[in-house]
């Protein structure tokens, strides 16, 4: 039985001889390649991403709407709010492409993994912009439509009248948490599917790198 396994062995080792091997180098240049491109999609999607939001955001805007922010006294904050979005968006497209040029001269593999981990940290901290953005305009709206909306002020009026007004508060309260909640599981879904594979792609060039180094 231990000869016919050894002949086994040896048999199998003839054949790998045969096998083209390929080099530090060669394997190092198809990750990088491969880096490269994914970084370069990554760019690709967030410059899309701000073509979309603001063509959305200029078709949805009129005067219907100016008058309504106007109505309900967010106008001011809701205008910074939209400036300082789009001032930190042109600023992780800046980034995403830095990163991206950073990878397409990096030399080594440590330089190599390093490019990778920043881009996996840019890209966390964009999606938890986008979150957390979109959560502080969510709770300006509803501030705006609460305080100064004509159907809210009956509605309040109607509740302080018949005493609940504690209990409807709580459960205004309650309703908004979990539409909120909803919400955003929603975008974090959606950027998860996004980013998420081209991330998941990244890790395992990084891994495959971590083995080169060993």
């Amino acid at each position: 039985m231990m000869d016919e396994l050894e002949l086994l062995k040896k048999d199998w080792q003839k054949k790998e001889e045969h096998l083209p091997r390929l080099t530090f180098d060669e394997i190092y240049k198809m990750i990088w390649k491969k880096s490269s491109s994914i970084v370069k999609w990554i760019f690709y999607i967030s410059m899309i991403e701000f073509v979309l939001w603001a063509t959305l955001n200029l078709i949805s805007y009129n005067q219907e709407s100016f008058q309504l922010e106007k109505a309900w006294h967010i106008y001011e904050i809701s205008t910074v709010l939209n400036a300082i979005y789009y001032v930190v968006l042109i600023f992780f497209i800046y980034k995403f492409y830095q990163n991206y040029k950073q990878i397409t001269v990096t030399d080594s593999a440590s330089k190599l993994m390093k490019s990778i981990l920043k881009v996996k940290r840019t890209v966390t901290q964009y999606v938890w912009f986008n979150i957390g953005i979109f959560t502080i305009s969510f709770l300006l709206l509803l501030y705006g439509s609460l305080k100064y909306g004509e159907e809210s002020e009956k509605i309040l009026s109607a509740a302080s009248k018949s005493g609940n007004e504690t209990v409807f508060w709580i459960m205004f309260g309650a309703i908004c948490l979990v539409i909120i909640g909803l919400i955003l599981i929603l975008i974090w879904l959606f950027y998860r599917l996004i980013y998420g594979i081209l991330l998941k792609r990244l890790r395992v060039n990084y891994r495959e790198l971590k083995k080169l180094e060993v």
